[in-house]
């Protein structure tokens, strides 16, 4: 009967951590605030569909995984828009979470997986941060689940069909950083790793890795470079060279905002972690009951009796969870000397981590406590995305002196609203002058060539002849598409007209006055949207005159 009820609580905590996981994406999906990157990356997959050719036909600067994989599931953005599109992010969100989940259970000895297991799921998936930027769409959500994916077929190296894992292991390694390049670092952090433990695993699957990781990224990076070398080269490494923080005190403010705004978004792990140092490195007993009352002299034969049982059973698992944290740690890293660290750049890693933390503190947790000790982190982890600064910007859209502004719709119905009011105004012409690349999906709308990047399409300084080469605009070609469209209805937020790449800078009001003022020539305003889209700036629409 006890038994019975123990399995019965198993079940119920993970069906309760499925679920408030589930919630969360459900709640990001349809409240979560809108990002501008979401709409040329749908756009991208929409080119493919088309029959465009990345790089050579339009810019994209990041990997090619994202808009070939959303390529073939467009029929779900065509039906439903950027909505379609969150839909699918939020699916391989969560199947990310379960891979970190799986990657634990695998790790771990067999009297700690189930532990192991939800303490990595209920990390990765009760997390509010986690789940907002693994459900709107960027390439987050997709390498999270390739990176996870990859180090569960490493997992199963040790076993009789190591090669065969290890070929998988390299195959999705390399997806993912074919989608996020500083993934790419696990690469040959693993490929490494394969070599020098070759007397734990089938001695060649460091060659089936290579074959694996080898045949993906020839054929998903070396095509484009055989195809339209200047193009990838920029996309994938001039495009982001060309940003700059600015002075030293900038770069160094940028870093520690990095840190900072990481242990934020994830303190319940760093909180682990801490924990982990301090039971491996302070020596802190786990107690068990009927420890109290035994003598002295027996304790110390107690506590490493229990650390031996709940070791890791094998060298290559004790050298497995140390590549996991390597790999974990050095992606990070990348993250952190990038130009310009984004916190939310963590998000791919997160999931790898979380297994890492998990495998690691699990065996501290002795065999009768392990049902109390996952409720406890579920608990915690549920308060913690409860009380994040995140949730409300589902209902808030900012607070004026001390009054809260409550929004009138969720972002995503006013971005469908605007969408289909454009979608009318247009008729039968597909055409819309735009950099809002959101809307034109909505509208389900096509938008000038040289537009497809959005707001970062505009690089006034760009020389014609490279502009051109590489699908981009500079002064003189946006001009002429201003003065001289035959788009029927144009629509720009606060985002259109108003950032120069790739510095990702503010234009100068004359700068901006002026690139305003060509667009009147040939366009009159007619309506406008307030709060709309990211950072509630307002739409203004215009019709050609």
């Amino acid at each position: 009967m006890c038994s019975i009820m123990k399995r019965a609580t198993w079940v119920s905590i993970t069906v309760a951590a499925v679920v408030l996981s589930v919630v969360l994406s459900a709640a990001n999906l349809f409240m979560g605030s809108l990002n501008q990157d979401e709409g040329w990356y749908l756009y991208a997959a929409k080119q493919i569909t088309e029959g465009r050719v990345l790089y050579r036909d339009f810019m994209f600067t990041q990997g090619p995984a994202l808009p070939y994989v959303y390529g073939v599931l467009f029929p779900v953005i065509e039906q439903f828009g950027v909505a379609g599109g969150r839909l699918i992010t939020a699916l391989f969100g969560l199947a990310a979470a379960g891979c970190a989940a799986w990657l634990a259970a695998r790790t771990v000895s067999s009297k700690a997986w189930k532990a192991a297991a939800l303490f990595a799921f209920i990390l990765a998936g009760v997390n509010v941060y986690q789940s907002y930027f693994t459900v709107i769409v960027k390439t987050y959500a997709l390498c999270a689940f390739f990176l996870t994916a990859g180090f569960v077929a490493l997992s199963y190296t040790g076993g009789r069909r190591g090669a065969t894992a290890a070929f998988w292991g390299g195959f999705l390694l390399a997806l993912a950083a074919c989608t996020r390049l500083s993934a790419g670092i696990a690469l040959p952090v693993a490929g490494l790793w394969l070599i020098w433990n070759r007397k734990k695993v089938f001695p060649l699957s460091w060659i089936a890795f290579g074959l694996g990781g080898g045949f993906i990224l020839l054929l998903g990076l070396g095509t484009f470079f055989l195809l339209a070398p200047e193009n990838t080269e920029f996309a994938l490494f001039g495009y982001h060279a060309g940003r700059s923080p600015g002075s030293l005190v900038q770069l160094l403010a940028l870093k520690a905002g990095f840190i900072s705004r990481s242990v934020q978004a994830y303190f319940v792990f760093f909180s682990g972690l801490l924990l982990t140092f301090a039971l491996k490195r302070l020596n802190w007993p786990v107690r068990e009951r009927g420890f109290e009352e035994m003598t002295l002299d027996s304790r110390p034969k107690l506590i490493e009796m229990m650390r031996e049982a709940n070791a890791p059973r094998s060298p290559f698992e004790r050298s497995f969870i140390s590549l996991l944290w390597f790999s974990g740690a050095m992606i990070t890293l990348v993250h952190f000397l990038a130009p310009f660290p984004y916190d939310d750049y963590q998000v791919i890693v997160f999931p790898l981590l979380a297994a890492a933390l998990a495998v690691t503190l699990a065996p501290h947790c002795p065999e009768k406590q392990q049902l109390r000790a996952v409720f406890a982190v579920l608990l915690i982890c549920t308060a913690a995305a409860f009380s994040s600064p995140l949730n409300q910007d589902w209902l808030i859209r900012g607070r004026d002196r001390i009054w809260w502004k409550f929004k009138e719709t969720p972002d995503l119905a006013a971005l469908q609203k605007a969408g289909a009011e454009i979608r009318k105004k247009l008729g039968t012409d597909s055409l819309l002058l735009t950099q809002d690349t959101y809307l034109a999906i909505e509208a389900n709308a096509r938008v000038p060539h040289g537009m497809e990047m959005g707001s970062f399409c505009y690089y006034p300084d760009m020389p014609r002849e490279q502009a051109e080469k590489l699908n981009l605009l500079n002064e003189a070609k946006l001009t002429g598409i201003l003065m001289q469209a035959r788009e029927s209805v144009a629509a720009f937020s606060g985002y259109g007209l108003t950032i120069r790449s790739p510095e990702i800078a503010e234009l100068s009001s004359g700068e901006r006055k002026k690139l305003r003022d060509v667009l009147e020539t040939s366009y009159r305003k007619t309506a406008e949207i307030q709060n709309f889209g990211q950072a509630y700036t307002t739409l203004e629409i215009f019709e050609r005159r």
